[in-house]
């Protein structure tokens, strides 16, 4: 499929030579991170401990324990080549998917009742959210998937095929994306967790975008999408009599009417975002600085957190934010734009695409933009499972300019790789290896 006909970004970095050799962790990331883990736990400390009289610093110091947690699994995601990612991703994907099983049958009953999703395992007052570990393998079961595409589209000699025969070879390539897209969407549904499927729903359409597939599918298929939410759009507003026969409830009504009318409904629906819009308000240029605090926001350590920042820094500290997420997400296309590998491509790609889907969704709800959903603001939210599922991103990443130019037999003698090939020599780890690539 690399060809001139597609000007990706994906087939640039297919025919890209090397020009110059990288052995080192990428620095402007690591700073970028520690500057957002350090936004996080002051936001954090001053949300739950300055804000109260009572107030208890053990959220923070387990924010700062995950920190660490999720450093350390960087670390070793980052010593991690390529060859092992791409061997590793199916056996990934298959244990992400046996979570969100397991987790429908287990689930938190309290944490169900308080968040109406049934996406969490607990233990005493540790709680998982399985469906934040799989969206990282399943985008790298997705960049598995692209970078076999890739490989087979130049041996078919995809360029020189006529176009009725490229198109045909495309939407098949699009059903398998959707083979493997559609079984954890589905068990995300029936957690009944909305926010995280709609990040599932953006990582596939980043794939798409970035895989080569042919312009003439992509248009319309989004033109397709856009006419359909315009037509939701309206008949939320208009007539929602045809929207309660497709099934939809009234309490997803409620998030839409607080995000059209934040001010009409106060003492309900429309309360948290009507509170954050005023703390963010109020906060003007510079904010009233740590621990200041005159209007209350339910959830400010979570999904509210950047009602935390703008009230108590302002609009300057919001902007630092958002420059140090922004300086994260343009470093991480610079070393995707000059990688060598489509499988890397693609991975970091899902990557950019979810967090800044996470970004914009969870900044714009805070300000009223987009309607209130349970998705956090990466590196500074509450929150352990996402927090080790951004880390983990980070080391994938990573692992990418540190391996570029290592030996083969240099990254083999790495403990956690030498580990990872002998658990894929087992037998039964053979044989499933075998099945699931022949279902590839």
């Amino acid at each position: 499929m690399v060809q001139q006909r597609r000007g990706t970004l994906l087939s640039h970095s297919e025919n890209k030579r090397k020009t110059h050799t990288v052995n080192t962790v990428d620095k402007t990331i690591v700073v970028a991170v520690i500057g957002l883990m350090l936004v996080s736990l002051v936001a954090i400390f001053s949300t739950t401990y300055l804000y109260n009289n009572n107030g208890s610093i053990r959220s923070t110091l387990f924010q700062g324990v995950w920190f660490v947690i999720g450093s350390m699994v960087a670390y070793l995601f980052m010593l991690v080549d390529k060859r092992t990612w791409y061997q590793w991703a199916p056996v990934g994907y298959f244990i992400g998917i046996f979570l969100l099983i397991l987790v429908l049958l287990f689930y938190s009953r309290d944490m169900a009742t308080l968040t109406g999703a049934r996406s969490w395992f607990a233990v005493g007052s540790f709680s998982f959210q399985p469906s934040e570990l799989m969206k990282f393998l399943y985008l790298v079961m997705m960049a598995r998937l692209v970078s076999d595409y890739m490989r087979t589209s130049q041996d078919e000699h995809y360029s020189e095929c006529p176009v009725s025969w490229q198109l045909r070879w495309d939407i098949r390539f699009i059903g398998r994306l959707l083979m493997w897209t559609l079984p954890p969407m589905v068990l995300i549904i029936l957690q009944r967790d909305l926010g995280t499927t709609l990040v599932f729903l953006m990582i596939f359409v980043g794939i798409v975008f970035v895989s080569g597939i042919n312009w003439r599918i992509i248009l319309p298929v989004a033109l397709i999408l856009s006419a359909i939410f315009l037509i939701l759009l309206f008949l939320v507003i208009y007539d929602r009599e045809v929207l309660y026969h497709l099934g939809f409830k009234d309490y997803q009504f409620a998030r839409i009417d607080s995000w059209l009318r934040p001010f009409e409904n106060t003492r309900q629906e429309s309360y948290q975002l009507s509170q954050s819009l005023k703390a963010i308000g109020s906060g003007q240029f510079i904010g009233k600085g740590l621990g200041k605090f005159e209007v209350y926001v339910p959830v400010r350590e979570s999904d509210m957190i950047f009602a935390t920042i703008g009230e108590n820094f302002g609009f300057l500290g919001a902007s630092v934010v958002l420059l140090l997420l922004f300086i994260l997400l343009f470093q991480m296309i610079a070393i995707a734009y000059e990688s060598y590998s489509s499988f890397f491509v693609t991975g970091v790609s899902a990557i950019v695409a979810m967090m800044t889907f996470h970004i914009v969704e969870n900044v714009g709800m805070s300000m009223g933009l987009l309607p209130l959903t349970g998705i956090p603001l990466p590196f500074i939210s509450q929150g352990g499972s996402a927090i080790v599922m951004n880390m983990m991103c980070i080391g994938f990443v990573l692992s990418i300019r540190y391996n570029e130019e290592r030996s083969e037999s240099e990254v083999s003698q790495r403990w956690i790789v030498r580990i990872l090939r002998r658990l894929s020599h087992l037998p039964g780890m053979e044989r499933f290896q075998k099945k699931t690539s022949r279902a590839i």
